[in-house]
């Protein structure tokens, strides 16, 4: 690791209408490291980003590389400086092949023709070459959230860049492609590359970074040149400015009667029949690797994707199949994993995107939109789950992807008649503070009687919240923990392929 800064940020403000999202920011970046950019949702960790991607200009300050200081006025300036940032929210062609999006712009050509052959061969060799197991002919759109997060970092690395940044990288990923990727951080720095890594996993600053930045409020609140004898309680105390002793905070209580009832549910990616249920007051998680088909259990469960058999009740009444608003008029609602593609509508405000499902409950005359009553219910879960918006009339593609989160799980608490919530992957890459104000909205939920079904890949997390644990593997439940007896060991061994075989599905 040499001494001189390869990356410089210095003094650097930005403002957007009704938000300081920048003030006075400036740290050092050197060659052959990874540093840490912590904080919570809305600290301007993203923002910042996009500075050094050349999306944005700062209001003030400047950046500098190799001591040089840079006028990026667009996100191609940026590229040709030999910098590369993987966003969070994920930026692709989903029609085009994985081989297309990696060589977007500069496919090769033979007599003016696209040359499939030689851009096949050599998208394979760099994949193979990488360690990185992706079909180059599979269009994005049929590709999982992880693999598609992998076809970013694949791409960012292909184009050689000096300066990568990387934005939760790991938010969506498995386990294997996770170890895929802290193997390719660690070759890049080893080949001098300076590096930026944004994670609210802790345990993975600790593992992957040799120093780190801390946001809050727009502002920088500490800097480490070292994390050695750095405590994660320290780094999280200087994120969220106060102690989390512990981030779960789970409370028992007493449950009722069986509100869901899943009974031989198949559809066209659920193609062995599942059965589970829940009672109310009762949470139960969903643990299982990528690719295990929790999330296509639960679309067909809600009716977003064909149900082929089997049947789902909600206190006793049958739910028609693949009906959502069927679903929804029983008070069984869902909030998905991909928020960009499915959770909200981009280009509306924070206020819509959190009434739009409860909207038919506040119509005057069953024809008119209740505007005070919306911003009423907008402003209420703003402030309840602390959203960080200039207001409610904000278009929430403007919001960090934690705080768009936030908006989504306000839309199904705003309902009237909520009996079952599902909710898939609800603190993807979302800060450790803002993960423990929706536990607490699941226990409040929970407490109200509700019936929770929370699916995460986060192992800590499904032991840490959940009443009872079930784990799938190849689109099969194969076992059932209830929390007293729930163990890291035993659970992640009933999600893994080598154990289906071998043991048949057990309730401990």
């Amino acid at each position: 690791m040499t001494d001189a800064p390869r990356l410089e940020f210095r003094h650097i403000g930005k403002t957007f209408p009704g938000v300081r999202a920048l003030g006075d920011v400036g740290f050092a970046v050197r060659a052959g490291s990874v540093h840490g950019l912590l904080g919570e949702n809305g600290a301007g960790k993203s923002t910042m980003m996009k500075i050094l991607g050349g999306e944005y200009i700062p209001d003030e300050g400047e950046l500098a590389i190799d001591g040089q200081v840079q006028h990026f006025r667009k996100a191609a300036d940026a590229i040709a400086s030999g910098v590369a940032v993987i966003h969070q929210e994920l930026q692709y062609v989903p029609e085009l092949s994985v081989m297309e999006n990696l060589l977007i712009g500069r496919l090769p050509t033979r007599f003016g023709l696209v040359d499939r052959r030689k851009a096949l061969a050599w998208t394979r060799e760099k994949l193979d070459a990488l360690g990185v197991d992706l079909d180059p002919r599979a269009k994005l759109k049929q590709l999982s959230i992880g693999q598609r997060q992998m076809v970013e970092i694949v791409k960012a690395i292909l184009r050689d860049a000096k300066i990568l940044a990387l934005d939760e990288p790991t938010s969506s990923l498995s386990h294997r492609e996770t170890e895929v990727l802290f193997r390719l951080v660690r070759d890049l720095r080893a080949q001098g590359k300076a590096m930026i890594y944004i994670s609210h996993r802790l345990d993975e600053i600790f593992e992957l970074c040799d120093a780190a930045t801390i946001f809050r409020d727009g502002r920088k609140v500490a800097d480490f040149d070292t994390l050695e004898g750095v405590t994660r309680d320290q780094l999280v105390q200087r994120m969220v400015g106060r102690e989390i002793s512990d981030i779960f905070g789970y409370r028992p209580r007493e449950h009722g009667k069986v509100r869901l009832a899943v009974q031989g549910v198949t559809g066209r990616a659920v193609p062995a029949p599942v059965s589970f249920e829940v009672k109310a007051g009762e949470i139960v998680g969903f643990f299982g690797l990528v690719g295990a088909g929790r999330s296509e259990v639960m679309r067909v469960i809600y009716g977003a994707d064909r149900r082929t058999a089997g049947s789902v009740h909600v206190d006793g009444e049958t739910i028609k199949a693949s009906h959502i608003r069927d679903s929804i008029q029983h008070g069984l609602v869902f909030c998905p994993e991909d928020r960009k593609e499915d959770g909200i509508i981009g280009v509306r405000s924070v206020s819509e995107n959190i009434n739009i499902s409860a909207r038919r409950n506040h119509l005057v005359a069953g024809l008119f939109v209740n505007d005070r009553n919306e911003a009423k219910v907008a402003d209420t879960y703003i402030d309840r789950l602390r959203i960080r918006t200039p207001n409610r009339r904000q278009e929430i593609r403007l919001l960090s992807g934690g705080n768009q989160q936030k908006a989504v799980l306000s839309r199904w608490l705003a309902e009237k008649d909520l009996r079952v919530l599902i909710v898939d992957e609800p603190t993807r890459g979302i800060d450790v503070g803002a993960k423990n104000e929706i536990y607490n909205v699941l226990y409040e939920l929970a407490d109200r009687g509700v019936a929770v079904v929370m699916i995460s890949s986060e192992l800590p997390e499904v032991l840490g919240v959940s009443d009872r644990v079930i784990t799938m593997c190849r689109g099969q439940i194969t076992a059932q923990f209830n929390r007293t007896q729930a163990n890291e060991a035993d659970v992640l061994a009933a999600a893994l392929p080598e154990g289906t075989s071998a043991t048949p599905m057990r309730n401990t």
